[in-house]
């Protein structure tokens, strides 16, 4: 071996639980955790990646008893056993880690740090450089000139200098420094009431343990008590933490040459465990045949740069079956996008990108915008040539800024993705492709860049813009194909995709570039309002504490709550530090000032940052409104989210929401009409579980919640008082997101045996609900999904999970999806409606908003009383359930008049 060689020695059972504590709770499509071997897979690549070394080995605690344990029966004895999703890993990381050509070295009777100490001498011995992965301290003590430690938690390197930079003592004193110490994690003793601290003073002065037993007379105080009662343990301690360098090993370091990668068994892995991008690098390799399901195209792209190059294209275009279609802009912001270039596809493989406005130096000369687009036009607002496009609605609204508007939406490939499993996956197009065609892509950030420097796609060279964008749309077309059919071939899934989820497209790409007005000066007051607030709540809490400190520290928070004050210690963080969360925090404040104060100030800077601070900056110039996105493939449910900025979070119940909804204004002469439906998860539920109580109670236009209190608490409804109602509203509510006793008590403040009397008493009155939650929760494990009324499915991955909290959660998720699902499905059932008789009317009403259950328009103020009635019947008309629909309507200058 040549004295530039090097060994890199991995500390495996280290990176077990740090991926495994890292990574996610990742699960495969049949529910087997996977996150671990993920986290271990990934770790052991960027290894590869950043030493590329000669030589490695990775190194296991094998299972069973080692000669500590002989030595000290409680060594380790504090570890929790290991979870079970981490046990189900173990096999797969180990043949992972063999197929990847890496030696795995398990060694019965010694932990793996024995055998990377032992393999570090020998190493060193032969003249080899080593590297030690760990996130173990202990294995500071082997590092020399030779043999350095890399701190897996931190990506720290640790040679020498850096351990006494970091612990204070030479790596030769690390053993003795440990056994002063001690380690709680695994039991070894050390000395009571010796930290750090003191074990490198006592160090410093006495050079090694034996010097400190030596001088042990002469340490005073309650430590020099503490020492001399534990002498014997303190030379227990430092057998135990001493690590064994003469382990007799059959493989030697220079036996662990990295070996040839075992493609066709990783590939088997990967796709057990479902590590799509990995699996995708494996076919892409020429001795790794691609997966059978993967049809081999060839591909021919196109940058289209002269007037007959696009005419033959336009000619292709007009006489294609489906096109696919994409445009290439300045900004992700539909209102501000300049257009640089289109794209098409009408057969897989071959695509062309048509460049209009690259500007970059040395740019060739491209076809002029205006008249490229006045040659689409008729093309594009041809409802009977049939488009696809990945996110089409983007397009949509690009395209209306140059005064096209877009027709013939028939397939959108992130919907049919959506529609498919919702749940299952990320819904881009990069993503897609990796899992349904098994093609890596070229993704925006290979060609732009990233961060500040990131080019927009005009500033980008033809020769690296024309294939990815044709590859856009070439993909897109390719992924129709593959997904098309599956949809296809379940009636309920083709009614949900052709009947709501496309046509709702151009419906929300007007609903976004209509927007709506916001006062940007009662946004600055309220800001500064805000802001006294704030003060005034820390001044109250700086009283609280005794001192000042920093609300948004949560390090400060804890010293102040947990170390000053000694509140209870509710929770704990994954560094085993006391959590403050809010959840810890809510608990906390039940009995405690400071904890409320943390969570109000909490609640009113994030007012300020997200509402009143941002929002003015999000108008539009040349409109003079706030545009969101309504991404329709993003909540599992079906419901839309809004983002940039989210204009569906700002609180209803609180004065400060309130406020900041009052800033939603109507233009002159105009108001606002928020129409919401009412208490529409409790009516679907009536109509999903039959219940007779429910039906009647909906039927009959009874207070839902004061006829659950009437029957719950044996009232009459005449007597059901304001806080019978309000629990009868918890157990209405929490039952339907699956709430345990536990939570449901924890609500209402209450002990989970009179929570549990309550649940008891609301299923004994509502029978029909019962059997519909048992129902559901048997139904989702044995097909693994559930439905809303119209059909869309809601996979449930985790449902037959060993782990009991997520089965539990999965199981809550089944009650508690097809409501809510149903309702998503509702609105957007509605919006549709709407949107028709909007077209035909022509009134002038606008939609602005969609928030949840509610729609937000902007009416003329001479047809007030006049549409309220139709946008209500034509919402309540939006399904036909057991039970009627309500919607509640209401109009104002604002949003908040309007409720």
């Amino acid at each position: 071996m040549s004295a530039s060689e090097r060994l890199v020695l991995v500390d495996g059972s280290s990176y077990l639980y740090r991926a495994f504590h890292a990574m996610p709770s990742l699960t495969n499509s049949k529910g087997r955790p996977t996150g671990a071997a993920y986290g271990i897979v990934n770790m052991l690549r960027r290894l590869l990646q950043d030493y590329d070394p000669a030589y490695l080995g990775v190194v296991f605690d094998a299972p069973g008893k080692t000669f500590r344990d002989d030595m000290f029966p409680e060594y380790k004895a504090n570890r929790p056993s290991m979870p079970d999703e981490l046990r189900e890993q173990i096999e797969p990381i180990y043949e992972i880690v063999r197929a990847m050509g890496m030696p795995l070295l398990l060694v019965p009777g010694v932990e793996a740090d024995d055998v990377i100490g032992t393999l570090s001498e020998r190493a060193e011995a032969a003249g080899l450089d080593v590297i030690i992965s760990t996130g173990d301290k202990d294995m500071t003590q082997l590092v020399t000139d030779r043999v350095t430690v890399v701190n897996t938690m931190d990506g720290a390197v640790l040679d020498r200098d850096g351990v006494r930079d970091k612990f204070g003592v030479t790596p030769e004193r690390i053993i003795d420094y440990l056994a002063l110490i001690g380690d709680s994690v695994d039991n070894v003793p050390g000395i009571p009431k010796v930290g750090p601290k003191t074990a490198v003073k006592w160090l410093d002065a006495f050079d090694d343990v034996a010097g400190v037993i030596a001088n042990a007379e002469s340490i005073k105080g309650k430590v020099g008590e503490n020492l001399r009662a534990n002498i014997d343990q303190l030379r227990l301690s430092r057998e135990l933490v001493t690590i064994k360098c003469d382990v007799a090993l059959e493989q030697g370091p220079d036996e662990m040459g990295i070996a040839p990668v075992d493609n066709a068994r990783l590939r088997e892995l990967y796709t057990d465990l479902e590590f799509k991008t990995w699996l995708s690098e494996l076919t892409g390799r020429e001795d790794a045949p691609a997966p059978a399901s993967v049809e081999e195209i060839e591909t021919s792209y196109e940058t289209v740069l002269d007037w007959d190059a696009f005419e033959q294209w336009v000619e292709r275009l007009r006489s294609a079956a489906l096109v696919a279609f994409d445009t290439e802009t300045t900004s992700l912001d539909y209102m501000q996008a300049e257009l640089v270039g289109v794209s098409f596809c009408v057969e897989p493989g071959h695509a062309a990108y048509v460049p209009l406005t690259h500007d970059y130096p040395g740019a060739p000369d491209q076809l002029d915008r205006e008249r490229v687009l006045d040659t689409l036009r008729p093309l594009l607002e041809d409802d009977g040539l049939a488009k696809v496009g990945q996110h089409l609605k983007y397009d949509m609204s690009v395209l209306a800024r140059y005064g096209i508007a877009l027709q013939g939406i028939q397939h959108d490939t992130m919907l049919q993705s959506y529609v498919l499993d919702s749940a299952g996956n990320r819904h881009d197009m990069d993503s897609l492709a990796l899992k349904y065609l098994g093609v890596s892509t070229v993704h925006f950030e290979d060609i732009a860049g990233k961060g500040a420097r990131q080019l927009t796609f005009n500033q980008i060279p033809l020769e690296q813009a024309g294939p990815y964008a044709a590859e856009d749309a070439d993909i897109t077309l390719r992924l129709h194909r593959a997904l098309w059919p599956k949809i296809a071939a379940e009636a309920s899934l083709k009614h949900l995709y052709e009947t709501i989820e496309i046509p709702l497209t151009p419906v929300l790409s007007r609903i976004e570039r209509t927007g709506v007005h916001v006062d940007t000066r009662m946004l600055a007051q309220q800001s500064a309002e805000l802001a006294e607030r704030m003060l005034e709540i820390e001044q109250a809490a700086y009283a609280e504490a005794g001192h000042p400190f920093n609300l948004g520290s949560p390090k400060q928070i804890q010293a102040v709550l947990f170390d000053e004050l000694e509140l209870p210690v509710l929770a704990k963080t994954p560094k085993k530090q006391p959590s403050t969360a809010e959840s810890v925090l809510q608990e906390l404040a039940h009995d405690y000032a400071l904890p409320k104060l943390i969570l109000d100030h909490r609640s009113v800077s994030k007012l300020k940052s997200t509402y009143t601070d941002a929002l003015p900056a999000c108008v539009d110039p040349d409109t003079g409104r706030v545009h969101t996105s309504y991404r329709q493939a993003v909540a599992a449910t079906g419901r839309l989210s809004s983002s940039d900025p989210n204009l569906q979070n700002i609180p209803v119940r609180t004065h400060e929401g309130r406020r900041i909804r009052q800033a939603f204004v109507a233009p002159p002469e105009h108001v606002l009409l928020a129409a919401d439906y009412s208490q529409i998860e409790l009516r679907i539920m009536a109509h999903l579980s039959s219940d007779q109580g429910l039906l009647n109670a909906f039927e009959h236009g009874a207070d839902i919640h004061s006829a659950t209190a009437a029957e719950v608490f044996g009232l009459t409804p005449e007597t059901v008082g304001a806080d019978e109602r309000r629990r009868a509203k918890a157990i209405n509510f929490g039952l339907i997101y699956g709430m345990s006793a536990f939570g449901l008590g924890r609500q209402l403040g209450i002990d989970r045996a009179e929570a549990q009397g309550y649940v008891d008493l609301y299923f004994a009155r509502y029978p029909g609900v019962k059997a519909y939650m048992d129902g559901i929760r048997e139904r989702a494990h044995e097909q693994g999904y559930v439905e809303t009324v119209f059909g869309r499915r809601l996979y449930l991955p985790e449902i037959n999970s060993r782990n009991f909290q997520r089965r539990q959660y999965a199981e809550r998720t089944a009650i508690n999806a097809p409501m809510q699902g149903s309702a998503a499905d509702i609105i957007k059932r509605a919006m549709l409606g709407i949107d028709r008789w909007l077209d035909d009317t022509r009134l002038g009403i606008k939609v602005i908003m969609q928030v949840h259950d509610e729609l937000v328009f902007e009416v003329p103020e001479s047809l007030v009383d006049e549409v309220g009635p139709e946008i209500a019947r034509l919402m309540t008309g939006a399904a036909d359930l057991s039970v009627p629909l309500v919607v509640d309507v209401g109009t104002g200058r604002n949003w908040d008049e309007a409720h």
